[in-house]
């Protein structure tokens, strides 16, 4: 029986306390990770983007009755997120190349990042994966977990805090 392709993304939310307010699924496709992490946390607020008009259609329509709006879906790039800075608490990628400098600009102080591959086991090696955990780095992203997941695995980091003192002060 294969292991369901959320297993990852299952596996990387029990990283992340407290709960968040508000998050985000970027690429979010017909909306399954969003529903996953609209359950998870039910009292966030939770937002899916992607660039195709039908996915998000699609993802809509999966929604169903939801008064308090809790869950929303909106057509967009990586590259250039349509919210706020500093606006989510949390901000997730399935399956996708992170685009560090948007994610980091969405992303409040002290916020989580949830990148998760469901069909790689281990979490991109060499030249990839150095220029990646550089790239997050250098935008304030430092790592909290990475491991193997199901069929797939993940990798968790979190935005510096601006409160934070910085090591020697």
């Amino acid at each position: 029986m294969p292991i369901p392709p959320l297993t990852p993304l299952a596996a990387a939310v029990l990283q992340v306390a407290p709960a968040p307010e508000r998050v985000l699924e970027i690429g979010c496709g017909d909306g399954d990770a969003t529903l996953f992490l609209a359950r998870e946390f039910p009292a966030a607020r939770v937002r899916g983007i992607d660039p195709s008009p039908e996915l998000i259609h699609a993802a809509t329509a999966r929604i169903g009755l939801d008064p308090e709006g809790r869950v929303a879906f909106k057509q967009g790039r990586p590259s250039s997120l349509p919210y706020p800075d500093a606006f989510f608490d949390l901000v997730v990628l399935v399956d996708g190349r992170p685009a560090v400098a948007e994610i980091a600009r969405v992303l409040r102080p002290g916020g989580w990042l949830i990148l998760a591959e469901s069909r790689r086991r281990e979490a991109r090696g060499g030249l990839g994966g150095w220029l990646r955990r550089h790239s997050l780095t250098r935008h304030g992203l430092r790592p909290v977990a990475s491991a193997a997941a199901g069929d797939g695995s993940f990798s968790v980091a979190r935005l510096a805090d601006a409160e934070a003192p910085s090591p020697g002060d």
